[in-house]
């Protein structure tokens, strides 16, 4: 399929006339929840409470897994740093299938 501009499923801007326009931000970034900065002693205790097992470490890295009902396995691997980043966490969340807000209650 050829995409044209009138084919975009999202609106879309230019700054400057005569260029081409460009995609308006979607602002996920917006929707999650605010998260901070967590030791890691805390990352593990959250993601054993939500049913996650340690199976490993590699250097300063600490591999989580979870089987699931069907037989899937996710894994989640969460670096042994004295705190993790917001950045990483947010990863590791994704990783684990956890949302912030789950994350949080925990």
């Amino acid at each position: 399929m050829r995409w044209t501009i009138s084919a975009r499923p999202w609106p879309c801007t230019s700054p400057i006339p005569g260029r081409p326009p460009r995609p308006k931000s979607t602002a996920s970034r917006l929707r999650l929840a605010p998260l901070e900065r967590l030791p890691y002693r805390e990352v593990a205790r959250k993601l054993r409470a939500a049913g996650f097992t340690e199976a490993g470490q590699r250097g300063s890295h600490v591999k989580f897994v979870k089987r699931g009902d069907s037989g899937g396995v996710r894994t989640a691997i969460v670096p042994r740093h004295r705190e993790v980043a917001v950045g990483t966490l947010r990863s590791v969340l994704r990783q684990a299938g956890l949302d912030a807000e789950e994350f949080d209650r925990l």
